[in-house]
């Protein structure tokens, strides 16, 4: 009796202690959303507190500045085309590696996982005079490729360890029923990868739909601005416009945050069953 009132003790411990943990990581939340719907002097004396007076209008007018449906469909079409092909490249690549283990595949994977410790900051300048050159700057083209290269190490590494986790028999059973490789591959490997392409496609998603640097290097033109630029606009220099970039920051966020928590309980299984070594 004594063992089991200790073992629930322990265990309500336990929860107090992750809720104090996501309401710490709430807090940026919270200052964000709340101060979005104040006025700016009223932000600017009181931060934290809850607003004096409530200024729904913060997001009219941040959705009129913004041209909101204009940037909004920018990073939807960047996302999206960005996260079906590195779903395409990156399954289809870590099945060659894996079913034909071969030195030189070995060390392909092996340059996959050695380029995800290179920081893109190193790399930025050559990626933009390679982009110029090319002469794929400033379009979707330009910048859907560039995640194609800068998403394709992660999404292969995920799906390299999932793949294994598959028993190599089902697919030799499919060749001898007369399947070809590719039937193999989309018929019966590609549907038992989705736990994992919905892991890849998340987390994908959360970094393009938020990133900021890439965009700003590939696209110059003002109509093809992705959230994340527009709202910049509010923060410049010499004005800082907090009510209305908060506002606009909100608006960005919705979207993906909607997206992750529809999504979100197949991330635990994929990865999970990823790290099971078949």
């Amino acid at each position: 009796m004594r063992t089991a009132r200790s073992y629930n003790l322990q265990i309500l411990a336990a929860e107090c202690l992750a809720v104090a943990i996501g309401l710490l990581f709430l807090t940026p939340f919270y200052f964000v959303v709340i101060n979005s719907l104040k006025s700016f002097g009223d932000l600017l004396t009181d931060s934290a507190g809850w607003p004096r007076s409530w200024h729904p209008g913060n997001y009219a007018r941040a959705w009129e500045l913004l041209r909101f449906p204009r940037v909004f469909g920018n990073s939807l079409i960047i996302t999206v085309i960005a996260n079906a092909g590195l779903v395409v490249i990156s399954a289809m690549a870590a099945h060659r590696i894996v079913r034909r283990s071969t030195r030189f595949n070995k060390m392909v994977f092996g340059l996959f996982v050695a380029s995800m410790i290179i920081p893109f900051q190193s790399i930025m300048i050559p990626l933009v005079k390679v982009v110029s050159t090319l002469g794929i700057q400033n379009s979707y083209v330009g910048i859907i490729i560039c995640y194609f290269g800068f998403g394709a190490m992660m999404s292969v590494f995920l799906y390299h360890g999932y793949i294994k986790s598959i028993p190599a028999e089902i697919e030799e059973s499919a060749v001898v029923d007369g399947c070809s490789a590719y039937g193999v591959f989309w018929r019966i490997v590609f549907p038992l990868l989705k736990p994992m392409t919905v892991t890849v496609l998340l987390l994908n998603s959360l970094w393009i739909w938020n990133d900021f640097l890439l965009p700003l290097l590939i696209l110059n033109s003002p109509g093809l601005r992705t959230i994340p630029l527009a709202a910049s606009s509010f923060f410049a220099q010499y004005t800082k416009q907090w009510d209305l970039g908060l506002a606009s920051l909100v608006l960005g966020f919705i979207p993906i945050i909607l997206f992750f928590l529809s999504m979100q309980k197949h991330i635990i299984e994929g990865i999970t069953a990823g790290s099971v070594k078949g």
